[in-house]
């Protein structure tokens, strides 16, 4: 297959098909149809997501049409959707009464039930998020995962609070959560705060992660959002304070759509394939049995059978490899589709009582007595974790450039991000962009006691800030 770093487009898009996580052949420009291994790793993800989240958020699900009238009270959210929706017009061969729009995002599906949900201070908080897809007619170059026309695997939540206060904790929780996650998927990450031309149609400020791609360019993977009272007032959504009075209430939302898998496969693959932790892999394990003759054969599958039940019962996800092929060619299967560790199992294994381990991150293969393979496993899954992150982070880091000059950001950005100093002033921020065509990810949110001399007007209390080419 290509090199990722030499043509990572091209990798990209080989390793979709060839490892079995997308088929691009359907006919309709950015759908996409996830192939069962695929579709798993996405279970995998999700299910991790939807831990984190269902500790204080409750799973729900509304629907995919939203009548036109709701979708156009909220004249700032349309104006930035205007141009991306679809919509629903006919029923069978009839007009309908009422146009409806396939949702590109759900503000103007849940809130007019926010309405109804919410009487009292009592009613409050609300925390909710659903998981569906979602639809925008993307006009740009369409790309899986990372560019759609359906979002597959939309994960957005809303919430509801009585103060603003309320709503910035939800934030800055919001914000930990998605920390949490992207951690254990090994994937770095930068937080940023969005210019206010970036920001969220009808949110008060839009935090966003990134992560940067072998090409160089910039994926954002999640986005958060306080939305302050500006939902609230459109739809009229109040409550009665303990005092007897109405309140407009505040909210947030935020979300994570199927470009956090475009990201783990493109952080962490390789020229062979996908690289993928332990926690997420659909297989962590695959036991391969080398038989040479059928002198011993018997022998060895039951062995190979025997330590499948083991792991299985540990709960770990493994997979027997007995294909009639051969061992080399279901190395290859497997390390291509990312399989964190191998267990090879041959008659020399048998009778030194061993098994031998080859790990995906690249380690020797070593060996392992077998009363201790559990552990040994368990051992190894943390090792190949912490490897995975640490490579991942190596390189993220060493692709960030400090920059003071737009000369210097010119030369940063063929290997990755700039960091630069911004004063904040929107004035600054369109000459940054406007001269270097690219886009401002925002101030840094991990960042703001830094400080230094604008690259633009050097006023000299300026924030850290970045800049990237961006998909």
């Amino acid at each position: 297959m290509s090199g990722k770093e030499e043509n990572f487009s091209e990798w990209y898009n080989e390793i979709l098909q060839s490892a079995e996580i997308m088929d691009v052949r359907y006919p309709v420009k950015g759908l996409y149809v996830w192939y069962p291994f695929g579709f798993s790793l996405r279970r995998q993800v999700y299910d991790f997501l939807r831990s984190l989240l269902d500790r204080d958020h409750k799973e729900t699900l509304f629907p995919m049409l939203v009548p036109e009238q709701e979708f156009m009270k909220e004249a700032e959210h349309i104006k930035g959707f205007e141009n991306e929706v679809y919509w629903v017009t006919k029923g069978g061969m009839n007009e309908l009464d009422v146009p409806l729009v396939l949702r590109p995002t759900s503000e103007t599906a849940i809130y007019p039930i926010f309405k109804l949900w919410i009487r009292s201070h009592a009613d409050l908080p609300i925390r909710i998020y659903q998981i569906v897809n979602t639809f925008r007619h993307e006009t740009k170059h369409t790309r899986p995962l990372i560019r759609l026309r359906e979002i597959t695997s939309f994960k957005e939540a809303h919430t509801a609070h009585a103060t603003w206060e309320d709503a910035e904790k939800q934030v800055k929780d919001a914000v930990s959560l998605y920390k949490e996650f992207f951690t254990m998927l090994a994937i770095p990450f930068l937080i940023t705060r969005r210019p206010d031309w970036d920001k969220f149609p009808g949110a008060e400020y839009t935090i966003a992660f990134d992560t940067l791609m072998p090409d160089g360019r910039t994926l954002q993977i999640g986005t958060i959002h306080n939305l302050g009272e500006n939902f609230a007032h459109t739809f009229d959504i109040r409550y009665e304070d303990p005092e007897g009075k109405q309140q407009f209430i505040n909210q947030t939302c935020y979300g994570i759509s199927e470009r956090c898998i475009a990201a783990l496969i493109s952080v962490h693959g390789d020229d062979k394939g996908l690289v993928l932790p332990p926690a997420v892999a659909p297989h962590q394990v695959v036991i391969v049995p080398i038989v040479f003759s059928d002198k011993r054969k018997e022998e060895v599958l039951d062995a190979a059978c025997t330590l499948r039940r083991l792991l299985e019962d540990e709960g770990i996800r493994v997979v027997l490899d007995d294909r009639d092929e051969r061992p080399g060619a279901k190395y290859y299967h497997w390390e291509h589709r990312g399989v964190p560790l191998r267990v090879e199992i041959g008659p020399k294994d048998l009778d030194e009582g061993v098994y031998t381990l080859a790990r995906r991150d690249g380690r020797p293969k070593s060996k392992i007595e077998s009363d201790k393979i559990l552990d040994g496993i368990k051992e190894a899954f943390e090792e190949i974790t912490e490897s995975i992150q640490q490579a991942a982070e190596k390189s993220f880091r060493s692709r960030i450039t400090g920059c003071s000059t737009l000369e210097e950001v010119e030369t940063a950005l063929k290997r990755g991000v700039a960091r630069i100093y911004w004063c904040g002033n929107p004035e600054c921020g369109h000459e940054i962009e406007d001269q270097l065509d690219l886009s401002i990810l925002g101030l840094s949110e991990e960042e703001k006691e830094d400080r230094g001399p604008c690259i633009i007007c050097s006023k000299s209390d300026a924030r850290v800030s970045y800049l990237a080419r961006t998909f």
